[in-house]
C-alpha cells in the first residue's frame, strides 16, 4: 500500500488539523464535511498554550494570531467576594514556559485558517454520512446523495453524536449532565468592568456554576460563557437563543463586577452540556476516532479543542512513522500517547476544580503533541 486512502469524517477542527498534519508529512486524506460551507456559527475557541504550540508547528502561527486576543493572565475569582484565588501569567510569560501564548479567538477565524492551508478539494462539503461498514482491512462510507467511497484508513472526527464511532462499537446516547451553557459577546466600550484582558473564571457556589469571560478581536469584544445546573432544558444546539433576563437571573448572586459584564449583554445563546465516559479504546480495524467523537468533555477545563487539535498532530505522527502501512499499530502507538491524558482532563473537566486555588497548569499547558512519546499500549492492544 504505497499510498494508502485516507477518509476523515467531519470538518471541524479536529478533522481539519489531521488532514493538514498528514499533508504536511506526505499523505493525502479527503475530509468529508456535512455542511455546505462553513460559517460564523458555534462558539468562540480558547487555545491554551499546549494547543497555540501545535498549530504553530503546522506553520498557521500567523493565520490563528491575525484575530486572535491574547489575555495577559488566568485568574480565579470567588463568585460573591471577587477574591481572586489563582493568578497564572500568560501572553509572554506563557512563551517563555511554554514556547506559546495562550489565544482567544472565534471557531470560525480558527477553521478558515486550517481550510486555507489546504490544498483545493481537500475538504467536500455537503456530504451527509449515512452508513459505516469496516470489513477490517478497509472502511467504505455511504452518504445521502447515493454515492459512496472507500478507504484504507477512516477517522471518525464528527463529534460527540459520531456516526463512525456507532459503527464501531455501537449505537448509544450521551449524557446529559444537568447543566446548561449562555454565550454572548459584548463590545468591550459596553462596560468598564477592571480586567477585561485576563481569562477570568468566576467560581460559582457549586461546580456547576461558574462564568467565564475572556477578550476577543484583539480586546475590542468580550466573550461570556456561563453555565449553571438545569435540569428541565436539553436543547443541545449551539445556535439556540437564550433569555439574558434568566441569565441575569441565575447570577444574581454573583459578584457587582460579574454582574456588570451581564448587564451588557443584549442577547445569548443557550444550550445544554452533554458528555460521555471516557471509552477503554477508539479503533477497531481500519477506523479509528479523534475529538469528542471519543473524549466529549464538559467545557471546564477549557481544552475540547486543543485535545482534538493534540489527537490530530499524534495521529498523524503515528500513522506517517509507519508509513501507513500497519494502521492498527499506528493506531496502538496513538491511543498509547492519547488516552490516559484524555482521560484524565475528560474527568478533570467534570469534577472541575482544577486551577480554582492555583497551581498545577504545567501537565496541561506543558505537553507538546510533537514530541510526546508513541508507544505501544498492548494491553490496550488485545482491548481493541
Amino acid at each position: 500500500m504505497n499510498s494508502p486512502r485516507i477518509g476523515i469524517v467531519g470538518g471541524g477542527i479536529g478533522g481539519l488539523t489531521l488532514a493538514l498534519a498528514l499533508l504536511r508529512s506526505g499523505l493525502d486524506a479527503t475530509v468529508f464535511e456535512q455542511a455546505r460551507q462553513f460559517g460564523r456559527v458555534g462558539a468562540d475557541v480558547n487555545l491554551t498554550p499546549n494547543a497555540v504550540r501545535a498549530l504553530d508547528g503546522l506553520g498557521l502561527g500567523e493565520a490563528i494570531r491575525a484575530s486572535a486576543a491574547r489575555p495577559t493572565q488566568r485568574l480565579s475569582r470567588r463568585w460573591d467576594t471577587g477574591e481572586i484565588t489563582s493568578r497564572i501569567e500568560m501572553s509572554e510569560a506563557a512563551e517563555t514556559l511554554y514556547q506559546a501564548p495562550q489565544l482567544t479567538l472565534h471557531r470560525a477565524d480558527l477553521l478558515e485558517a486550517l481550510d486555507s492551508a489546504l490544498p483545493a478539494g481537500a475538504i467536500r462539503f455537503g456530504k451527509r454520512v449515512s452508513g459505516v461498514a469496516s470489513n477490517g482491512n478497509s472502511a467504505r462510507l455511504s452518504f445521502e446523495d447515493g454515492s459512496s467511497a472507500e478507504f484504507d484508513i477512516l477517522i471518525g472526527a464528527d463529534g460527540i453524536h459520531s456516526i463512525v464511532r456507532a459503527a464501531m462499537f455501537g449505537q448509544e446516547h450521551p449524557r446529559f449532565t444537568g447543566v446548561v451553557a449562555y454565550r454572548a459577546i459584548v463590545p468591550r466600550e459596553k462596560t468598564n468592568v477592571p480586567g477585561l484582558d485576563a481569562f477570568t473564571k468566576w467560581w460559582g457556589p457549586d461546580p456547576r456554576s461558574q462564568i467565564v469571560t475572556f477578550p476577543l478581536n484583539h480586546g475590542r469584544e468580550i466573550f461570556i460563557f456561563a453555565t449553571t445546573a438545569q435540569d428541565d432544558w436539553r436543547h443541545e444546539s449551539w445556535t439556540q437563543p437564550g433569555s439574558v433576563d434568566e441569565l441575569r437571573a441565575a447570577y444574581a448572586g454573583f459578584h457587582s463586577e460579574a454582574r456588570a459584564l451581564l448587564d451588557a449583554c443584549d442577547s445569548v445563546l443557550k444550550t445544554a452540556l452533554y458528555e460521555r465516559e471516557p471509552l477503554a479504546c477508539w479503533s477497531k480495524g481500519a477506523m479509528t476516532l479523534l475529538g469528542d467523537s471519543c473524549h466529549p468533555m464538559m467545557p471546564f477545563m477549557a481544552q475540547g479543542a486543543a485535545m482534538a487539535i493534540e489527537d490530530a498532530i499524534v495521529l498523524a505522527r503515528s500513522l506517517v512513522q509507519n508509513e501507513a502501512k500497519h494502521p492498527q499499530e499506528a493506531f496502538r502507538r496513538y491511543e498509547g500517547a492519547r488516552l490516559d491524558r484524555t482521560r484524565a482532563i475528560q474527568l478533570g473537566s467534570r469534577k472541575n476544580d482544577w486551577l480554582r486555588e492555583g497551581g498545577g497548569a504545567d501537565w496541561v499547558y506543558g505537553y507538546d503533541a510533537w514530541t510526546a512519546a508513541l508507544h505501544d499500549d498492548s494491553a490496550r492492544a488485545r482491548a481493541s
